[in-house]
């Protein structure tokens, strides 16, 4: 009976141990609270019919607030149906022919089951380009430059069907940008897409519609952070360095950085990884490509005052419209703002303006240069005072999250933000000791 009795206290305790260990919020998640609509919408319009197949218009929609596609531009990919072929493209290009042997006289632009397109570069010739074409691959946000936030190719198909009953839509589509991070849906025919002329008086519609939605993922994108958050103030001389190896950390040998003065610098930079888009970052403690950096500059009767700095550290890469979101609550009272412009996000409704969304200002920073005496861009942030809500103490002044480029940046431990003078640290977070106790409280409860 005791034995009995002991094996159900024990398997009680093994679930209690496991259901609060898996409790334990993750450090990377998939879905963004900050944009939790955003995706990118992938169009696909047939336009008319051919001999074998027909002609369509594929369009990417960038619905995403703050996450663009930035160079060296996307890759889509799918799976054919059935044995289709790609007769001709026009604003794109496949990267591979494939096997085309069976065709014995004006071969086709691609042969392979499953084809990867690229954009074409600007300055392609005018008989090669569609509208929204040509851009390298880069898709920017609505937010940032609703001008540039589509992409679109045509591409003619054959040995596929020719009508709405006989068109079978491909599968397995993928997003590359170019690595991973998008998962992508399955294709879905819904109603087709009308186009209206230049005076709105005359529509016209797409013979067949079919729309795959991408969503991306932080934790597939990449296994380490893009970049890293550090802290300062005018009434502390403490300064918040980012974790160490937020990032990563150094190799031994140090053969995964380099050192701005390394008589090797330009040497590494030309290394096997500077086609391939790989990141070379200069011998930092927490390895980051990007670094912000938030300083409580000064303090006024109704007023106070932050300047942030983005440092690029990558010496491979620098960063075309770049942007920065951050959420603090006393972004609801942003009075002005030097040279970075400003849009306030509102994920949780009208009621909470919390989050803020900046980028540079066209031809003036909007080019974050790599890393060197240039790589940086700052400006200053002048905010009206709450006096329900405002205070220094406690970390108050410090942003609750920051996203670069649409990634989560690491951000220093609570206890370690800069306090006002004689005041104490807050104390360490409850959560990991309070999952301590219970899986400790378990395991005796298992041998009592």
């Amino acid at each position: 009976m005791a034995a009995s009795g002991r094996s159900v206290a024990c398997c009680a305790a093994a679930l209690l141990a496991a259901a609060l260990l898996l409790s334990a919020p993750t450090a990377t998640e998939a879905y963004d609270s900050l944009d939790p609509n955003g995706n990118i919408t992938i169009k696909w319009d047939i336009m008319q019919w051919t001999p074998d197949g027909y002609v369509a218009v594929v369009t990417m929609f960038n619905y995403q607030q703050f996450r663009h596609i930035g160079a060296p531009g996307w890759q889509l990919g799918w799976t054919w149906a059935k044995k289709e072929v790609i007769w001709s493209m026009v604003g794109a290009q496949t990267t591979e022919q494939g096997d085309c042997s069976k065709f014995k006289s004006s071969p086709p632009h691609c042969c392979k089951k499953d084809p990867t397109i690229v954009d074409l570069l600007p300055g392609t010739p005018y008989n090669m380009q569609i509208a929204n074409c040509c851009k390298a691959g880069v898709v920017n946000t609505f937010n940032q430059d609703p001008a540039n936030a589509a992409s679109s190719f045509q591409i003619s198909v054959g040995l596929a069907g020719t009508t709405n009953k006989t068109v079978k839509v491909p599968r397995n589509f993928t997003l590359k940008t170019p690595g991973p991070g998008y998962t992508c849906g399955r294709a879905i025919v819904g109603r087709p897409t009308k186009f209206f002329t230049a005076d709105g008086r005359r529509a016209t519609q797409a013979l067949m519609t079919w729309n795959v939605t991408c969503t991306y993922s932080q934790f597939l994108a990449q296994k380490t952070p893009s970049c890293c958050v550090s802290l300062s103030s005018f009434y502390n001389d403490t300064i918040v360095n980012c974790p160490t190896c937020s990032c990563g950390c150094q190799n031994p040998s140090g053969s995964n950085c380099v050192n701005e003065d390394s008589p090797n610098l330009q040497a590494a930079i030309d290394g096997p990884g500077k086609w391939t888009g790989q990141p070379l970052v200069q011998c930092t403690s927490h390895m980051c490509p990007i670094r912000i950096h938030w300083h409580v500059k000064l303090n006024y009767k109704d007023y106070w005052r932050v300047k942030i700095t983005i440092t690029n550290f990558n010496f491979r890469m620098n960063y075309t419209q770049w942007n920065l979101v951050a959420q603090h609550p006393n972004f609801d009272n942003i009075t002005q703002l030097f040279s970075f412009n400003y849009k306030p996000l509102t994920p949780y409704g009208g009621g909470i303006n919390d989050t803020a969304m900046f980028w540079g200002v066209k031809f003036y920073n909007d080019l974050l240069m790599q890393a060197g005496k240039l790589g940086n861009v700052q400006s200053e942030l002048l905010l009206r005072k709450d006096s329900r809500t405002f205070t220094f103490e406690k970390g108050w002044a410090f942003p609750r999250r920051v996203y670069f480029n649409g990634d989560n940046c690491v951000m220093p431990s609570p206890e370690n933000y800069p306090w006002l003078p004689n005041a104490s640290p807050l104390t360490k977070p409850l959560a990991l000791p309070f999952l301590v106790f219970w899986v400790a409280l378990a395991a005796l409860l298992a041998y009592a």
